[in-house]
């Protein structure tokens, strides 16, 4: 990694994308120390000793904990993409939008932003009434309120520019690295609270050794589960065309177990996080707070069911976006191939349906139990300075495989000769 690292700063237009979006996640970790003005920093505090808010804020990379104007994250923007997806599939104008190419593209991307900004201005009112809940709003009145949801609604949309910016211009995923970046930088807290939790003699070293251990399984895991293919065999037949033949060899057709990537987890992670931030938003006597604080924490079994079976779903839901079998099955039959004992058309578009299903039943399930695990061992061990579990950890790891993959490519495309040097 670092020998490609140092080959992709020597190419000029590589070194540029890369200086460019190192660029970029500077202005978002300098954006996070920007504070909203008007909060009381005391009671803003208390707040954050609620797993709700104490997750909010490793995903925002402290944002939240300082309450600045990257506070929100790119949440909202998650969410809407999620919205405009489903009513792709809905809604019949955005489904002709979507298969019209580039433009179409364009166009549903524009929609996302606008929901973006609604979805986070409506989320930042529903924040600024938590807080004034809890006596974290200095001077509680309509003003403030329009501060307060006007800059964190100007900073997710900043985050979403700065995403946005990042992967048409520079390296990776945008909204993605956003995400890695905010979790990388609660690392180093987050091991100096482990180490304060042993030295108060509150977890054990064999615990800590323990949730070591599990946190190397999974990185291994997720590395050989990205990895991880299904190659289908595909036969061309020959073909004469004018004095030449043509086609006759055989090549493959390979299905990743994972092709969802991190996707999911970021979704469900959204979602998952939804009722209590609704049961915040309320009185804390109120039935449904009650239950949210009971049944659905971070911690709890039903959370973590909740949590499982969102993701299972959103890398069915995605997978089925990104891969259309009877387009493959189309494409793979107008070049004259097929796959060995299976009819061409229909019938092979059938059978890679199948295939793939089954693929992601297993990346699905394997997404989930990652996610959950490593918050069971954590409940078992009692370090809970590093409760983010799993799910953090398939974030960094993915986003960091599919960064390096793309610098891979990069770096092939301008190292390779040919048969003239």
């Amino acid at each position: 990694m670092l020998n490609s690292m140092q080959k992709a700063f020597k190419i000029g237009d590589l070194r540029s994308k890369l200086l460019f979006t190192l660029f970029m996640l500077l202005v978002f970790r300098l954006g996070a120390h920007i504070p909203v003005p008007g909060i009381n920093a005391e009671a803003l505090q208390e707040l954050l000793k609620g797993q709700l808010f104490g997750f909010f804020d490793i995903i925002s990379g402290g944002a939240f904990k300082r309450f600045s104007v990257f506070a929100m994250s790119i949440t909202p923007y998650i969410n809407a993409s999620i919205i405009m997806q489903l009513l792709t599939v809905v809604v019949p104008k955005l489904e002709e939008l979507n298969k019209e190419g580039e433009e179409g593209k364009k166009k549903i991307a524009q929609y996302t932003r606008y929901g973006t900004v609604v979805l986070a201005f409506v989320q930042a009112i529903g924040m600024a009434i938590a807080l004034r809940k809890s006596g974290a709003i200095l001077d509680p009145g309509i003003v403030s309120y329009m501060i307060i949801a006007i800059s964190l609604t100007a900073g997710t949309a900043m985050l979403m520019w700065i995403g946005e910016m990042i992967t048409e211009k520079g390296i990776g995923n945008g909204i993605s690295l956003i995400i890695f970046c905010g979790i990388a930088a609660r690392i180093p807290s987050q091991i100096v609270g482990v180490g304060q939790e042993v030295a108060s003699g509150m977890a054990g070293y064999f615990s800590v050794l323990l949730l070591i251990v599990v946190i190397l399984v999974v990185i291994a895991s997720v590395v050989a589960m990205n990895e991880g293919q299904r190659r289908l065999p595909i036969q061309y037949a020959k073909r004469v065309v004018g004095r030449r033949m043509y086609g006759g060899q055989s090549t493959f057709l390979p299905l990743k177990v994972n092709a969802a990537g991190v996707i999911p987890i970021i979704f469900a992670m959204s979602l998952g996080m939804f009722p209590a931030t609704i049961g915040s938003w309320m009185s804390p006597t109120s039935g449904f707070n009650q239950f949210v604080n009971t049944y659905f924490n971070f911690g709890s079994v039903l959370y973590n069911i909740f949590y499982a079976a969102l993701i299972i779903f959103f890398t069915y839901f995605y997978v089925a976006i990104i891969f259309n079998p009877l387009d493959v099955a189309d494409n793979i039959k107008k070049n004259g191939g097929f796959v060995p004992g299976i009819r061409p058309g229909r019938p092979t578009a059938e059978y890679i349906d199948r295939v793939l299903s089954r693929l992601t039943t297993v990346g699905g399930v394997f997404l989930a139990l990652i996610a959950v695990l490593p918050n069971i061992v954590i409940a078992l061990t009692g370090v809970q300075s590093l409760w983010f579990g799993g799910t953090a950890l398939l974030i960094l790891v993915g986003v960091a495989l599919d960064t390096m993959k793309q610098i891979e490519s990069h770096l092939l495309l301008r190292s390779y000769e040919g048969f003239v040097k």
